[in-house]
């Protein structure tokens, strides 16, 4: 228990100096937040269990830093780690917070309260010695107000957060610690929108007209009923569309809801492609003036999922191109920063796809609003587990508190996201075999139907059939089930598969009154740059990871050609193949896009991360990122593979994916070595040659004529480093990052694939190196120092600014190799 009597006395020793004032807007600030950043000087303390205990006094020392904040990935990877293997090896802990603010005089009138988009996990809250609250669930957002503890002019507020994630293991992969989202002040009239109070819908469009519909909230703290005037109007851009006005008279202390409409014309549609955006301002006035002003992002589109042809689009039939996300970062930890998702983003959209699957908890704010703006196709998921647990202290430990209040604030959140399609109520639910099941996820579909009725609903499921069926016979751990018990329930408005690929085919007979979706996919398996040489190594591909990498490959690598899966997934060719064929089947989520910290897979020492991505857990595209590419987008692609750097004679397989073209060409040192097709639903063709140094050379062709041409050459020693940013211009913010890829380069300026190299950073100006990080799953070095050992000639660092304009110089050095610098300029 927080000893206040303590931390009372410590008055104004810690912590800094904030004047909070609220953004009321009307007239030409209608687009301005009524919410501030609360994000800076906080001071935080990590409990010794043995020496603090459970308590914080006169004597704790702290240290000043900003949230989002991730404790854990500060720490050391630790082979007993209570997290396990499964938690990336890095250890959870106690954790406190502290702020001190001054709230200015004028908001004495106000309603003030603080919000949190997450904390992991266990957060208690104090506010000048009073308890606010607990919040078990780490990935849902929360809000206290504290108007009623507040000191306000020049006295001096303290906030105290106490996060408790000591109790270990509590999650599958990497949970991280801490404030790791963003948190905010809000200040508002008495009489205001609530939070998350608007509502908005579109339940009719056409080309040429929409309507849309408004339901907001109100919230009056007034001590007297009120009459008020609600407008609503819809912008698009700074370009006013139409807007509704409806008088009110409201209760004290009473919460109102009511309903606008108004009818957009020829209205401009939200896809993957262009998704266009709206925003509607809700603005409150008393005696005309207006008091309070909330804003809506939203998109108008229709769609539907189709029993034959799959998912449909404001008319359009679009296959769901997805990945599945986890929330980590790579080596920022999970401390959200709106730049790195916005970059992982970048890097799928550039793959082709076009989905988002949300695993397995509510995202943090600031993904769903980039891919409202950036067009993906978001499954938005609320639990990994429900009653029964999966690890010790997860949360199913909660679930009977707790479910009910964090999948409305789930909901009640996110409902106005256009890029939302899919509410996912679960992923591989253990009680999904027997009816204990079936009652949850009946409880579950009809809060989530009370709360919104226009988008889809489905579970994960593992799988949804029987894996014996028309004749497909394979070792599954829930063989044995005859049917699953929520799939047969008919509660699901979608099935969804997690994995059974080969059942694809035969979902319209299984399932001939609800439609598809393959919820995650694949379970792949590469080491960025690493190659077995040739596929005759082993008597059949592909392989499951179990059968032969368990302790066979050295370091823990896998291959990075596609040729290696878990014992429950396919090959990402295959699965694709499938979902490729049928237009019933309306898409997929990979497993997943890029890597992420913990569940390696098997859980072996000494792997930290996965294996799974398409894109390592670095940001870099692994061989098979090319194959989507030619797949899944309108580029015209040609990416030939491995590296050519091998033995004398040595027989190597070398892949080509490509498309637009009929046939292509190997040349090795300028001599063919044959043509080749893809035949029948091939996706990428093959040549195994011996090796020699030189050039490997291929040419694609469409009718005779050449498409595109590629090349790899066989690199020399390591020579030098090369240095590239993917923004050499940032926010001086505080916040904002740029990313720099370090190439291990020859002397004629090839990348050295084989290269190893620990190369040491540093940074001149007013910003900070805050991530390096190679892709490495064995890697145990620190992702937040200054040195870093390349994989396969890469490495990355990443440069955060600072408040100030100016410039970032970036050096690396690694012994033996020429130096390098960039420049990155802040302003």
């Amino acid at each position: 228990m927080l000893q206040l009597t303590l931390y009372k006395k410590l008055g104004l020793l810690f912590g800094c100096f904030l004047v909070l004032t609220a953004c009321h807007t009307s007239g030409d600030q209608k687009f301005k937040d009524r919410k501030v950043s609360f994000n800076s000087d906080w001071s935080f303390h990590l409990n010794d269990s043995i020496l603090d205990k459970d308590t914080i006094g006169t004597a704790t020392k702290w240290r000043t830093l900003n949230v989002p904040h991730d404790w854990s990935i500060e720490g050391k990877f630790d082979e007993k780690s209570p997290a396990g293997y499964g938690g990336g090896a890095l250890n959870g802990g106690l954790g406190w917070y502290k702020k001190i603010f001054k709230v200015a005089a004028e908001d004495s009138s106000k309603v003030t309260s603080v919000t949190f988009d997450g904390v992991y996990k266990n957060s208690e809250v104090w506010i000048n010695g009073h308890y606010l609250g607990k919040r078990p669930n780490g990935y849902i957002g929360f809000q206290y107000e504290i108007s009623p503890y507040l000191k306000y002019g020049d006295q001096n507020n303290e906030i105290i957060v106490k996060v408790d994630n000591s109790k270990q293991p509590n999650s599958r992969w990497y949970s991280g610690s801490g404030i790791f989202r963003n948190v905010w002040i809000e200040t508002t009239d008495k009489l205001h929108v609530g939070q998350w109070g608007t509502y908005i819908t579109t339940p009719k469009v056409t080309a040429e007209k929409a309507s849309v519909q408004v339901e907001t909230t109100i919230q009056n703290q007034y001590s007297g009923s009120k009459k008020a005037t609600v407008t609503t109007t819809i912008f698009k851009e700074d370009t006013q569309v139409t807007s509704v006005t409806q008088n009110i008279t409201i209760g004290k202390n009473a919460n109102q809801t009511i309903k606008q409409e108004v009818q957009v014309e020829t209205p401009i549609l939200w896809s993957v492609e262009k998704p266009e955006l709206y925003t509607a301002v809700t603005e409150i006035s008393l005696d005309d003036t207006v008091i309070d002003a909330y804003k809506t992002s939203f998109g108008i589109r229709d769609f539907k999922f189709d029993l034959d042809k799959g998912f449909i689009l404001n008319g359009k039939q679009v296959k769901i191109k997805g990945v599945c996300l986890h929330h980590d970062l790579g080596p920022l930890g999970s401390a959200i920063n709106t730049r790195a998702i916005e970059r992982q983003l970048e890097i799928m959209k550039e793959m082709g796809v076009n989905g988002i699957r949300t695993t397995h908890n509510p995202p943090a704010p600031e993904l769903l609003d980039l891919c409202d703006k950036m067009g993906f196709i978001v499954m938005d998921e609320a639990f990994d587990m429900w009653k029964q647990t999966k690890t010790k202290y997860d949360y199913g430990n909660d679930w009977d508190k707790w479910h009910k209040k964090d999948l409305i604030d789930q909901l009640l959140r996110d409902r106005n996201h256009p890029s939302i399609f899919i509410w996912s109520i679960g992923n591989e639910i253990p009680e999904q075999w027997n009816e204990n099941g079936v009652t949850i996820a009946k409880e579950l579909a009809a809060i989530t139907r009370e709360y919104d009725k226009t988008r889809p609903l489905t579970a994960a499921m593992n799988p949804p059939v029987n894996m014996n069926i028309e004749g497909v016979n394979l070792q599954f751990e829930k063989a044995e089930v005859q049917y699953n018990a929520i799939a047969a329930s008919g509660v699901l408005d979608l099935i969804g598969y997690n994995y059974a690929h080969q059942t694809y085919e035969y979902h319209q007979k299984n399932f001939p009154n609800t439609p598809f979706i393959a919820t995650e996919t694949t379970s792949a398996l590469e080491t960025r740059g690493y190659y077995d040489a040739v596929s005759d190594t082993l008597k059949k591909w592909p392989v499951r990871w179990d059968l032969k990498f368990r302790g066979g490959n050295p370091g823990n690598t896998v291959s990075a050609y596609d040729q290696v899966q878990a014992p429950w997934g396919s090959t990402h060719e295959a699965t694709w193949k499938v979902i490729k064929k049928y237009d019933f089947l309306s898409g997929m989520y990979i497993w997943t896009g890029f890597d992420y910290i913990g569940e390696p897979t098997p859980y072996e020492w000494p792997s930290i991360s996965s294996y799974f991505g398409v894109v390592d857990l670095a940001g870099f595209p692994k061989d098979v990122y090319y194959m989507y590419q030619s797949e899944w987008t309108n580029k015209t692609v040609l990416h030939i593979l491995p590296h050519w750097n091998w033995k004398a004679g040595q027989n190597v397989d070398v892949w080509a994916y490509y498309n637009k073209a009929d046939e292509v060409e190997l040349f090795l040192n300028g001599k063919s070595v044959g043509i080749r097709s893809k035949k029948g639903d091939d996706l990428h063709v093959m040549w195994r040659i011996p090796f020699q140094p030189g050039t490997l050379k291929a040419v694609s062709r469409k009718n005779g004529k050449i498409v595109l041409e590629t090349e790899v050459k066989t690199a020399g020693n390591p020579a030098g480093l090369k240095l590239t940013a993917d923004r050499s211009t940032i926010n001086a913010d505080g916040n904002d990052l740029s990313f720099v890829t370090v190439d291990i380069l020859d002397e004629k300026g090839v990348l050295a694939p084989n290269a190893n190299n620990e190369i040491n950073f540093s940074l001149k100006g007013n910003g900070k190196i805050v991530g390096v990080c190679s892709g490495d799953p064995v890697s145990h070095e620190s992702y937040k120092g200054t040195k870093h050992t390349a994989l396969n000639g890469k490495c990355l660092v990443v440069i955060q600014s600072g408040n100030e304009t100016g410039r970032l110089e970036l050096t690396a050095k690694a012994n033996g190799l020429k130096p390098s610098t960039t420049v990155i300029t802040a302003e």
